[in-house]
C-alpha cells in the first residue's frame, strides 16, 4: 500500500503537540510573550492604538528673532531675542519655561547632579580648583539683563539652575500668542578644558580661536499632550527637547571670520569677496565640492586679525534649534546635492581649519551628500536647503550643521582609522537632521529614540558607502560584549538619559543593533523598511513618544512584535540559545499494521508575504545543494516545501492516514531507508527569546539552513526541540551561522556527529506506541510523536 511519510507528519505533528502539553504542565506561561497592554500609555484623540498622530494632535511653536555680538578679544557672546510663542494646546497657560543650557558651565548655577566620588591616588591642578566649599563663581553661565514684553514692560521670571520660567502678565489661551524679548550675554568656555558641545578652541601656533556657538540662547521648552512642560534640569548628558519655529538670526563678527549656520544666508553678497561670491554660484551646480574660501586664503586670514567686522544674517524655517560657527581658520567648500525623493537642490558644505585639510577636503562634503541621500531613501526626503559639517575635534548635532572631528598628522598624513572614523562621525552628526531634528523626539527623556535610531541609520548608510566598511555599531555581534556584563552593570533601553551606566552602548549600539536584527532576523526588509519609513513620515516634524514608535513599527507591517519590546528595550536578558542535545533516530519496518486511507485535496497553504534573509543567503550560497525533484511523491513535496522549493498543486489528490498503523511494501521501505530523523533540543540559557536559525553540514559537504521564529518559543520559554527529517546523513549543526542574533556564548551553538554530542536510539517511523516509548523510557526508544517536536 503506498503512503507518505510527510503525510504521516502532519499526525505525528498533531500528536506532538499534544504530549508535549503532557509532560510540560504549566510551561505555557509565557511571559515574554504577552502584550505590552499598560505598560504603554493608553491611546487618546492626540496619539492612536496605531502609532500615529490622532486627530487632535496639537504642539507649541515659537519663533526668534536674534542678534549676536562675538566679542573676541573678551572671548564674551552677547545676544537679544525676541520670541513669538504660539499656544496650541487646548490648555490656558500661565507660565511658560525656558532653558539656560549655558549655566552648566557655571559653578554656581549648574544641574548640580553630583557623582559618587572616592579618594583618588593623586590630584593636578584643575581638580584641585573645583575643591572649594561653597563653591566659587567661575565667571560662566547666563547674565540675563533684561526679560520684556513687546511693550518693554519688565516681566517677572525665575531662574532654577538651567531652566528659567517667565510669569505671563495674564494667562495665554488657546490660539493666543505671546511676544517678549530678552537680552543676555555669557563668557564663552574653553570647550576644550572643560569640555561640553559649545565653546572655543585656541590654536597656540597661531593666535587664532575656533568657536561653537551652540546651547547658546535662552530657548523654549516643549509644552506637550504626553508630560506638560518638559523642564527638567540640563546635565550636560541628556540632550534636548526643542519646539519647531522660524529663525532670523542677525552675528556680528570680526571682518575676516568665516561662518556656517543652521539655514541659509540672506547676504553673502555683501560678506564675501567677489571671488568667493563667484565660487559659491559655481559649486550650486559642481559635482564635485569647490573651495569658497581656499586654503591659502585661510592662512592668510590667520596672520591678520582684522579690526573691522560684519554681520552675517541667516534664516531658517521648520527648524526646532539653531547653531553656529565662526572662525578666521576656516577652509570652506560646497557642491549641490539634489535629493530625488523630492528634487530638493541642497547645499552640501564643510568648513575645516588647515589642521585637517587633508581629510576634509577629500571626504567630508561627499559623505554629507551621500548621507542626505541615503536617509532620504530609508526615511523620508530630506526637506531642508542646507547640510553642513564643520571639523571642531568633537561631534554634536544640529539643524543643518554639525560638528565633527578629522584632523590629519602635522605632515598631513593620516590612519585609515582616523579617515574611518571621521567618515562615520560625519554620517552619524549630519543623519541627526532626520533623528531628531525632524523627527523631533525628547532626548533629555528617551536619548535611544535619537541617538539609537540615527546609529542604526548610520549603518546602513556605511554600508552604502563601503560595503566593507569597519561598522562599530550596527551588527549583532559587536553589542555582544555589552550584553555579556553582570545583571548590575546593565539599565533597559527604555532608562532616562541621566540613569545610565553604560551610556554608550545603552543610549547607542544597543537600541541600534535590536533595529538591525528586526531588519535582517525577524520582520525581514521589505515589512522593516515600509514601518520604519511609514514612523518617519508620520512624526515629521512632530513629538513622537515611545510607543508611537513600538505601535508604528508593528501597524504598518503586520508584526506583533511585543515580546521583542518587551526583552531588547525594557529588559536586559542576554541572548543565549544552546543546542543542548541532539538525539538521531532511522527507520524500523518491524511490525507494521495496515492503516486506513483518505484521499483529500491540498489547499494552497499560507506563505509569509516577504522574502526573510535566510532564504535569500540561501540562494545566493552557491555550497548549498537543494535536491529539487518534481517527480517525487508526497513525501519529497513536504520535504521540499517546508524549505520553500515547492509550490501546492491544489488540483493533485493526496492520500492521507488518519488512524492506525502503515504497511510498506518493499519497494517504499527501499525508498525510505535512508530517511534520517534528527530531534535537537534547545535551551534558552540567557533569558531573551530569538529566532532558531540553523545551518546543516552533511556527510557529502552540502548545506542546508532553516530557521525557526521566536514564537516557537511561546509555549515554553526555557527549552524546546524540533525534529527534522533527512535523505542523508547529518555532520553537523550550526546554530545562528551568521551570528545575527547577537548570542553571548557560541560555545554552546555546534553539534558535531562524532559519537560523543549525541544520544541515537531507533526510531519506529510507522509504530504508533502510547506508552513506555518516550525519551528516556525503559527501552531507550523515541516516540515517534515525540520525536517529531512539533507543536500547533
Amino acid at each position: 500500500m503506498k503512503f507518505k511519510v510527510a503525510a504521516l507528519s502532519v499526525l505525528f505533528y498533531t500528536g506532538a503537540f499534544a504530549q508535549n502539553i503532557q509532560n510540560n504542565p504549566g510551561s505555557n506561561h509565557g511571559n515574554r510573550f504577552e502584550q505590552l497592554g499598560t505598560i504603554l500609555p493608553t491611546p487618546n484623540v492626540y496619539r492612536t492604538a496605531s502609532g500615529a498622530p490622532g486627530q487632535a494632535y496639537w504642539q507649541n511653536r515659537a519663533d526668534y528673532d536674534i542678534t549676536a555680538y562675538l566679542d573676541e578679544d573678551k572671548r564674551n557672546l552677547k545676544g537679544s531675542e525676541t520670541v513669538t510663542y504660539y499656544n496650541n494646546s487646548p490648555d490656558d497657560l500661565d507660565y511658560i519655561w525656558l532653558q539656560l543650557d549655558e549655566n552648566q558651565q557655571s559653578a554656581l548655577n549648574k544641574a548640580d547632579y553630583q557623582f559618587s566620588s572616592t579618594l583618588p591616588k593623586s590630584l593636578n591642578d584643575q581638580q584641585l580648583k573645583t575643591t572649594d566649599l561653597p563653591a566659587k563663581d567661575n565667571g560662566l553661565g547666563v547674565n540675563l539683563e533684561k526679560v520684556t514684553d513687546a511693550s518693554g514692560n519688565p516681566l517677572k521670571y525665575t531662574v532654577n539652575k538651567t531652566m528659567m520660567r517667565i510669569d505671563l502678565p495674564k494667562v495665554l489661551k488657546k490660539g493666543e500668542k505671546f511676544i517678549f524679548k530678552i537680552d543676555w550675554n555669557y563668557n564663552i568656555p574653553n570647550r576644550i578644558k572643560m569640555g561640553g558641545r559649545g565653546g572655543y578652541e585656541n590654536f597656540a601656533e597661531d593666535g587664532n580661536d575656533l568657536y561653537t556657538i551652540t546651547q547658546w540662547f535662552p530657548r523654549m521648552c516643549v509644552y506637550s499632550d504626553f508630560q506638560g512642560w518638559q523642564n527638567h534640569q540640563f546635565t550636560g548628558r541628556g540632550e534636548f527637547a526643542l519646539v519647531f519655529g522660524n529663525y532670523k538670526v542677525s552675528m556680528n563678527v570680526p571682518a575676516d571670520h568665516i561662518i556656517g549656520g543652521t539655514g541659509e544666508c540672506k547676504n553673502y553678497d555683501q560678506v564675501l569677496s567677489s571671488e568667493q561670491l563667484s565660487r559659491y554660484k559655481k559649486s550650486q551646480t559642481s559635482n564635485e565640492p569647490v573651495e569658497i574660501v581656499t586654503l591659502d586664503e585661510a592662512k592668510k586670514a590667520e596672520k591678520n586679525h582684522s579690526k573691522q567686522r560684519k554681520t552675517w544674517v541667516f534664516e531658517a524655517k521648520d527648524v526646532r534649534d539653531f547653531a553656529w560657527t565662526s572662525s578666521r581658520k576656516f577652509v570652506w567648500d560646497a557642491m549641490g546635492v539634489t535629493i530625488p525623493e523630492n528634487n530638493n537642490k541642497v547645499m552640501a558644505m564643510s568648513f575645516y581649519p588647515k589642521e585637517a585639510y587633508g581629510l576634509y577636503r577629500k571626504y567630508s562634503t561627499k559623505a554629507i551628500a551621500h548621507t542626505i541621500k541615503t536617509y532620504s531613501e530609508f526615511t523620508i526626503p530630506y526637506p531642508y536647503p542646507v547640510a553642513q559639517s564643520v571639523e571642531a575635534s568633537n561631534g554634536m548635532e544640529y539643524p543643518m550643521i554639525c560638528f565633527n572631528f578629522g584632523r590629519t598628522e602635522k605632515d598631513g598624513t593620516y590612519s585609515e582609522g582616523t579617515k574611518n572614523g571621521m567618515i562615520g562621525v560625519i554620517i552619524h552628526e549630519v543623519g541627526h537632521n532626520f533623528f531628531p531634528m525632524i523627527i523631533n523626539s525628547d532626548e533629555r527623556q528617551w536619548s535611544w529614540m535619537d541617538e539609537g535610531l540615527n546609529t542604526f541609520t548610520e549603518y546602513l548608510t556605511e554600508e552604502k558607502w563601503d560595503n566593507k566598511f569597519p561598522s562599530k555599531r550596527g551588527p549583532a555581534w559587536t553589542i555582544v560584549d555589552y550584553m555579556k556584563l553582570p545583571k548590575d552593570q546593565l539599565e533597559p533601553i527604555m532608562s532616562n538619559s541621566e540613569n545610565i551606566i553604560q551610556f554608550g552602548p545603552n543610549a547607542y549600539s544597543k537600541p541600534a543593533t535590536g533595529l538591525n536584527i528586526l531588519r535582517e532576523t525577524i520582520m525581514g526588509r521589505e515589512l522593516f523598511d515600509k514601518a520604519f519609513k511609514t514612523y518617519s513620515k508620520r512624526w515629521a516634524f512632530k513629538h513622537p513618544e515611545p510607543a508611537d514608535f513600538f505601535r508604528t513599527m508593528e501597524d504598518a507591517s503586520g508584526e506583533d512584535l511585543d515580546w521583542f519590546w518587551r526583552g531588547w528595550f525594557y529588559g536586559t536578558d542576554p541572548v543565549d540559545i544552546a543546542i543542548d542535545k541532539v538525539t538521531m533516530a532511522s527507520p524500523d519496518f518491524n511490525t507494521v499494521k495496515e492503516a486506513n486511507e483518505t484521499k483529500y485535496k491540498v489547499e494552497e497553504p499560507l506563505q509569509n508575504p516577504f522574502e526573510d534573509i535566510s532564504k535569500i543567503r540561501n540562494r545566493e550560497d552557491k555550497t548549498i545543494a537543494f535536491e529539487v525533484d518534481k517527480d517525487k511523491d508526497l513525501q519529497d513535496f513536504y520535504y521540499r516545501y517546508d524549505r520553500g522549493q515547492e509550490k501546492v498543486d491544489t488540483n493533485k489528490a493526496y492520500t492521507l492516514k488518519t488512524e492506525g498503523n502503515i504497511a510498506l511494501d518493499k519497494k517504499e521501505q527501499e525508498k525510505l531507508k535512508n530517511i534520517n530523523a534528527y530531534q535537537i533540543d534547545f535551551a534558552n540559557k540567557g533569558g531573551l527569546v530569538m529566532p532558531v536559525i540553523l545551518e546543516f553540514t552533511f556527510e557529502d559537504g552540502s548545506k542546508l539552513r532553516d530557521k525557526s521564529s521566536a514564537q516557537i518559543w511561546r509555549h515554553n520559554e526555557k527549552k524546546v526541540s524540533k525534529t527534522f527529517y533527512f535523505d542523508k546523513k547529518l555532520k553537523s549543526i550550526q546554530l545562528d551561522p551568521m551570528r545575527e542574533t547577537a548570542d553571548i556564548d557560541t560555545s554552546n551553538n555546534f553539534w558535531s556527529n562524532d559519537g560523543t554530542s549525541s544520544e541515537t536510539s531507533k526510531f519506529q517511523v510507522f509504530k504508533e506506541k502510547q506508552n513506555g516509548t518516550v525519551r528516556g523510557g525503559a527501552n531507550g526508544k523515541v516516540n515517534p510523536m515525540q520525536a517529531a517536536g512539533k507543536k500547533n
